[in-house]
């Protein structure tokens, strides 16, 4: 008889946060799989649950997976859990799953405290359209061009040390923005603070937050970001017109604007491809 992987989610910092079904799971469960044992021992421990415990992180997903489904193949069920919040959310456990649907065996996820939904719903920003997008990439090219995108609120995962860097970047692109910076969710110094882009990027420039960190930034405010927009990419056209490079004078026109010049090179290139079907490029 076939047995189950239970996915668990864990406190996020508080540990009154776990549910009566988590808790019950792993009571029930035969072994439990958790990044750092010593951390999950001290929720077991509150709770009086005396399940064995096996690490999985991500340095042994691999070789953990095939071991953990091949008991559950023999009938055990297997608790996982990371060290905060959901498993698979920026942390391990995807290769668990994956092993365990491809093997056949049945999955039940179980609900719980998550510091994305927490910050989320703490930011005072819209809800109704979002998205998760892990840890903010490093690369300041990379970061700009995500704050770039429209559309939804973002919600992310910053190394406190970082937050100053990715707020100037997000100022720079966007200085009105809302962003909302939460940290220490659930814990005894939990804060949540709002503003604009430019107002944190002041605020954290020389004292850093400490901590967890969750960034949330609000959709782009500027609808009249795209009338903008438009100028901006009719002024290029008409430096290039005249014999300008396109993207030395995407900088001018940035420059002069405000507006981010790779988003004045991107919608310039985008009018051009439209109109005679050329691509991008600086020909």
């Amino acid at each position: 008889m076939s047995g189950k992987l239970v996915v668990c989610p864990t406190p996020i910092g508080n540990l009154e946060d776990v549910t009566l079904r988590v808790l019950s799971a792993l009571r029930e469960a035969d072994v439990v799989a958790c990044e750092d044992t010593r951390h999950t021992r001290v929720l077991l421990d509150r709770y009086g649950v005396s399940a064995p415990l096996v690490s999985y992180h991500e340095h042994n997903e691999d070789r953990r997976s095939a071991e953990l489904v091949a008991r559950m193949q023999k009938g055990d069920v297997v608790a996982l859990v990371s060290d905060a919040g959901m498993p698979l959310v920026s942390d391990p456990g995807y290769v668990l799953v994956r092993a365990a649907v491809a093997a056949g065996l049945p999955v039940e996820v179980l609900p719980g405290p998550s510091a994305a939904i927490a910050a989320l719903v703490a930011s005072a920003l819209p809800a109704d359209a979002w998205r998760f997008v892990g840890f903010l990439p490093r690369k300041k090219g990379e970061l700009r061009r995500l704050f770039e995108e429209r559309g939804s609120t973002l919600v992310a995962f910053e190394s406190p040390r970082r937050v100053p860097a990715s707020l100037e970047v997000l100022a720079s692109v966007e200085p009105e923005r809302r962003v909302a910076v939460a940290r220490e969710l659930t814990k005894a110094h939990e804060e949540v603070v709002r503003g604009t882009a430019r107002e944190l990027a002041v605020r954290y420039a020389t004292e850093p937050p400490r901590g967890e960190v969750v960034l949330v930034v609000a959709p782009s405010q500027s609808a009249s970001g795209d009338a903008e927009l438009d100028v901006a990419a009719d002024a290029l056209a008409g430096l290039v017109e005249a014999g300008a490079r396109p993207r030395p004078a995407a900088a001018i026109v940035s420059g002069l604007t405000g507006t981010s010049a790779n988003a004045v090179y991107r919608a310039w290139t985008e009018r051009r491809g439209a109109e005679s079907g050329h691509t991008d490029g600086e020909g």
